[in-house]
């Protein structure tokens, strides 16, 4: 039986802000395209990078297991390999290398490859895969082992060298649209105990899981290698049945859906609420949503009915000038009233922030900080806009890139482009607007949080309160400012 060992270059230890929070999930994309390789009779083995110190521990698995093929497929589900990240492009070269010093052929499929094969095929992969992966990669490996006739080269969304050295690609193949027929994620491979340690100390074991692929929204700025503007969904059905395995099996205290867009379809949400509640199998989770979304009728109840803990917003900005720009469909209005409903529900929430948007201001920054202030959000996260290769915002802004274009790990926040402000002024803001929200927070203000498991804030000191109630009332560009002036004191004293 032919051997194939699959890997993904996502180290959580080369992203030491992630490392530090250490919420770490399997590669889930990885583990489906397992599963579907070993239901057609392929044995396969899982190298899982998440936990590992190096590439060094792939080139070891390598030699010890063996394998005909070694496929670096990338987690699609996984935000961060969408991002193409410079330090795991660095790994997955060196993955690369390190296959094909023990004579294996290497295939690779994800994000960063399907936006960069040349890259990939310079550094020795032998095919790359262009878009989604499962029934690509099951088609090259029965023509490469024999099982199919055919020119492996010539496979739909196959990308390979051609004689004349350009990237030779026949097309790319329609996503999956039935994707209950897809076999549950390969968990048998998985050390669940080693992710189960790792979640020790924030006293509770989270799982992940997907219901969709895709997103059909149009954000501009989002980019979509794998699955384009194309949206499928598995039933409720099918979701709750692996639930119930995941419950039976691992035990896991709570569930991450990774989906870009959960329960878009009407009545799903619904639907899924009703058959966890029959079976008594609903578990506390998280997810990710739309402020338009969650103001249809019913939505934040059946949200609530299902289990649901915490819901993340793509708010991006307070400012509706800057939602109109990145086409992203929603209102600042929607954003406010979807926040009260899921703070009178008893669901937490958070909102994802963006600043540095081609045309935003000082007004519009405020919008946002306003926007904060008035949601109350349980927690928020922070990024500046990011050009992706296949986005109308990297179209718009291709010129002014530099010769950085990725980040190294997921707390760089450089700006690529020439935006509104510099580097530092961002990674200034960023910090600023954080630390506004933990004091408005140990002011009474936002209600403290439990994040998984840790313990909530501590109750403060009444100087600490002053000083908190005094800190959030001034103006960003004063706090801002300061901020900058430390720094560069700072760089004063050490030069």
């Amino acid at each position: 039986m032919t051997r194939v060992l699959f890997g993904q270059s996502y180290y959580l230890r080369f992203d030491t802000k992630l490392w530090r929070a250490m919420q770490p999930y399997p590669p889930l994309g990885t583990l489906y395209a397992a599963s579907d390789l070993r239901q057609r009779g392929y044995d396969v083995a899982l190298f899982d990078a998440m936990l590992e110190d190096s590439e060094e521990r792939w080139g070891e698995s390598v030699e010890r297991k063996s394998p005909e093929f070694a496929v670096i497929f990338e987690d699609n589900f996984n935000y961060l390999s969408k991002m193409c990240l410079s330090r795991m492009r660095t790994a997955a070269f060196r993955m690369i290398e390190l296959a094909n010093e023990q004579g294996c052929r290497t295939i690779v499929c994800g994000s960063d490859a399907t936006d960069n094969a040349a890259r990939y095929l310079e550094r020795g992969a032998d095919y790359v895969i262009v878009g989604e992966g499962e029934v690509t990669l099951a088609e090259l490996l029965d023509r490469l082992t024999g099982r199919a006739e055919g020119d492996p080269a010539a496979v739909a969304g196959v990308a390979t060298f051609a004689s004349n050295g350009t990237v030779a690609l026949h097309g790319r193949r329609e996503n999956l649209r039935d994707l209950d027929a897809l076999p549950f994620p390969a968990w048998d491979l998985v050390d669940v105990d080693r992710y189960r340690a790792a979640w020790a100390e924030h006293g509770r074991f989270s799982m992940n899981m997907s219901t969709t692929r895709g997103c059909p929204f149009h954000c501009n700025w989002c980019a979509k290698p794998i699955w384009g503007q194309r949206y499928a969904v598995r039933s409720p059905e099918n979701v709750a049945a692996e639930l119930e395995m995941l419950r039976a099996t691992y035990h896991p205290d709570h569930i991450s859906f990774v989906d870009d867009i959960f329960g878009l379809k009407p009545g799903w949400t619904r639907s899924l609420a009703d058959i966890l509640q029959a079976h008594g199998t609903t578990i506390p989770f998280k997810c990710l949503s739309r402020a338009d979304l969650l103001l249809r009728d019913g939505e934040v109840e059946a949200l609530q009915d299902a289990g649901c803990e915490t819901v993340w917003m793509g708010a991006e900005s307070g400012s509706q000038q800057i939602l109109d720009a990145m086409e992203k469909g929603t209102k600042v209005e929607q954003i406010i009233e979807a926040s009260r409903r899921l703070r009178a529900a008893g669901v937490r929430f958070g909102l994802f922030l963006q600043f540095g948007y081609p045309g935003e201001g000082p007004a519009d920054i405020e919008a946002t900080r306003r926007l904060v202030r008035q949601c109350q959000p349980d927690d928020i996260g922070i990024s500046v806009s990011y050009p992706l290769p296949g986005t109308r915002f990297f179209e718009r802004v291709k010129m002014d890139l530099g010769a950085k274009q990725n980040w190294v790990d997921s707390d760089d926040l450089a700006m690529l482009y020439h935006g509104p402000f510099s580097t530092r002024y961002y990674r200034q803001l960023h910090g600023v607007v954080h630390k506004e929200f933990r004091l408005r927070r140990a002011a009474g203000t936002v209600s403290p949080v439990a994040h998984l498991g840790r313990a909530a804030t501590a109750i403060p000191s009444r100087e600490r309160l002053a000083r908190a109630k005094d800190a959030v009332t001034l103006p960003i560009d004063q706090l801002v400012l300061a901020g900058m002036q430390r720094l560069e004191r700072r760089h004063a004293a050490a030069g």
